[in-house]
């Protein structure tokens, strides 16, 4: 497990929707000597700033981002419940946490908190700039916002501008949330579980559970399936916070590169990085369409498409094709 480190700024941040955080706390890992080209990693959804734990495939000793070649630095995003300002976060006015009244963030908001802490860490040129999902849609939002901190970026199963599609399957998440709240209005841990059942349809694919929770015995219930979904939505409630995960869906929708810059056509064609774009070809919540769109205008990238059984996820899984792809792109 990676030191994670923490830094604090008393300045309040303005965000895009014209409130402010009263302060900054990021937290996030740094590993790798000084003078090594730095790689930035950035996460997805629930995930938090040690990729090693959830992107072991590919971060680590003897792994393609190996901390004893390669600076490799991520930071838990803004909104998240892992140690940056958040919902669980305590509101110095009310010496409680913020909880549902934590303000709207973007994607954007994001950025500008990666590219407070990249100032902090004197970083002035990042070697690679990598992420999946959401990860990929801060990526993006950077690589416009400052094109020439980046030589490379690498854009996994991801966007210009989130769809209706994934907009509906996040608020029919918040929806389930919404509706596990108590007489009092406090957020039952059984809404989130129910909103991550709902999310795991869109992370997978037919195919996967086809594989995975096939019955071979004859039975009327009690299901392989049933009980997956059950399991899954449990193991989030335990570790992550229902807030957090309103505030964080609702930066996904919000997403939008050509926002205030001339359309997204115009945005990409502010991208100076080299650029690989992959996606996933099951995948059904950033269908390969996207990527298409993304590849087609930046200027110069390249687009890869792999198979996996595992549909959106395959961007945290298919690990040995996605290392395969950023090697032949960029010469790691």
């Amino acid at each position: 497990m990676s030191k994670i480190n923490v830094y604090h700024s008393d300045q309040a941040l303005t965000l895009e929707c014209g409130l402010s955080l009263p302060f900054l706390d990021i937290s996030y890992t740094d590993t790798g000597d000084l003078n090594l080209p730095v790689i930035w990693i950035c996460h997805a959804l629930t995930a938090n700033a040690d990729p090693a734990e959830w992107w072991p495939g590919l971060v680590g000793e003897g792994k393609l981002f190996n901390p004893g070649q390669y600076r490799v630095i991520c930071a838990n995003i803004l909104g998240s419940c892992y140690g940056t300002i958040g919902p669980t976060t305590l509101n110095p006015e009310t010496g409680a946490a913020f909880g549902g009244i934590f303000p709207l963030i973007t994607i954007r908001d994001m950025v500008a908190a990666h590219r407070i802490l990249q100032a902090q860490l004197g970083i002035k040129e990042i070697f690679l700039c990598i992420g999946g999902s959401m990860g990929g849609q801060q990526v993006v939002d950077w690589a416009i916002a400052s094109p020439y901190t980046f030589k490379h970026i690498c854009l996994l199963s991801c966007n210009a501008k989130h769809s209706p599609w994934g907009i509906a399957f996040n608020e029919a998440q918040r929806m389930a949330i919404e509706a596990g709240k108590d007489a009092e209005g406090n957020i039952n841990p059984r809404g989130l579980e129910a909103a991550r059942g709902l999310a795991l349809l869109s992370y997978r694919h037919y195919i996967t559970f086809d594989i995975k929770q096939y019955e071979t015995e004859d039975k009327i219930d009690d299901f392989k399936a049933s009980s997956y979904q059950r399991y899954q939505g449990l193991k989030l409630s335990r570790r992550f916070d229902a807030y957090s995960y309103i505030t964080l869906s609702k930066a996904m929708d919000s997403h939008h590169v050509g926002r205030g810059r001339g359309g997204i056509p115009h945005a990409l064609s502010m991208i100076k990085a080299s650029c690989a774009v992959i996606g996933i070809n099951t995948d059904i919540l950033f269908p390969l369409a996207e990527q298409k769109l993304l590849a087609d205008y930046i200027p110069g990238a390249t687009l890869d498409k792999i198979h996996s059984d595992y549909g959106h996820d395959g961007f945290l899984l298919e690990y040995e094709e996605i290392g395969a792809v950023i090697k032949k792109r960029f010469g790691i």
